[in-house]
């Protein structure tokens, strides 16, 4: 009996990433003949690889990325802590989710970058502005998936760990975290995107240096490959930031993947 061959999807994933690039270089070289458009306003991978190679050069490529990923982590991250904290307890205390959810409904149904003149005319055209509304981004939509992760906790789990001598921390650590686990890390893979739009709109509005600034000076500018540049850097960090949760989720839900596996 043959043996099934495994699907290596992580294969899959990286030809098509592959495929992309090389089906775009050639519609730009086909582009720079036929001139179905402006050239300059299509460059392909290469004339972007180009472009990156300058920025290298002048040493301002490091000052962006690293000046929009400060932003990011903390943004996201603490967007994510008082979600957590907040998520939690409005799951447990039932009067401050009838408090709260209301509020915190109407705000969810105003645009998050609505804000943005605000927090600036509020907190300054510097760096707080811009962490802020990252953070106020991530935070509304990251609860709701909090809520839910801790409300699916089955009951009858937690009296079973009470029944058989556990602690409250005990049950905390070993029933209520692994059940909600799964959403948390959803959410976190859900509002990894809204983290980077904040990002790019508040960089946008008015900063002097990230992956934002870069695409805002160059329209001013028509540097039409620095801004395809800023948007493959963006589409990179988004990528490598979101495996990183992904092999998370790998690690700490074993059960899960293992279970889908056997449904396979």
């Amino acid at each position: 009996m043959k043996r099934k061959r495994r699907y290596n999807s992580t294969a899959v994933r990286i030809g098509s990433i592959i495929a992309f690039v090389v089906i775009w270089q050639l519609f730009s070289f086909y582009n720079e003949k036929a001139e179905l458009m402006n050239p300059v306003f299509l460059p392909g991978p290469i004339d972007v690889f180009r472009t990156m190679l300058e920025y290298l050069e002048d040493g301002t490529l490091f000052k962006h990325v690293s000046a929009s990923l400060i932003r990011i982590f903390k943004g996201y991250f603490l967007g994510i802590s008082i979600a957590i904290l907040l998520g939690y307890f409005m799951a447990k205390i039932r009067i401050l989710n009838d408090v709260l959810d209301p509020v915190l409904g109407i705000f969810g149904s105003i645009p998050p970058y609505a804000f943005c003149p605000l927090f600036i005319i509020w907190f300054g055209i510097g760096e707080v502005s811009k962490v802020f509304l990252i953070t106020y981004t991530t935070l509304l939509p990251m609860i709701g998936y909090v809520v839910q992760g801790v409300r699916s906790v089955d009951p009858l789990l937690i009296r079973s760990a009470k029944s058989l001598g556990g602690s409250e921390l005990q049950v905390f650590f070993r029933v209520l975290v692994p059940s909600a686990l799964p959403f948390v890390l959803n959410g976190m893979k859900v509002c990894l995107g809204l983290t980077f739009s904040a990002l790019i709109v508040a960089e946008m509005m008015g900063a002097s240096t990230g992956l934002g600034y870069i695409i805002v000076n160059a329209r001013n500018w028509f540097l039409v490959s620095d801004m395809f540049l800023s948007l493959v850097l963006i589409a990179l960090i988004y990528t490598i930031i979101k495996q990183i949760i992904c092999l998370l989720e790998a690690k700490f839900l074993k059960w899960k993947k293992s279970g889908m596996d056997a449904i396979e």
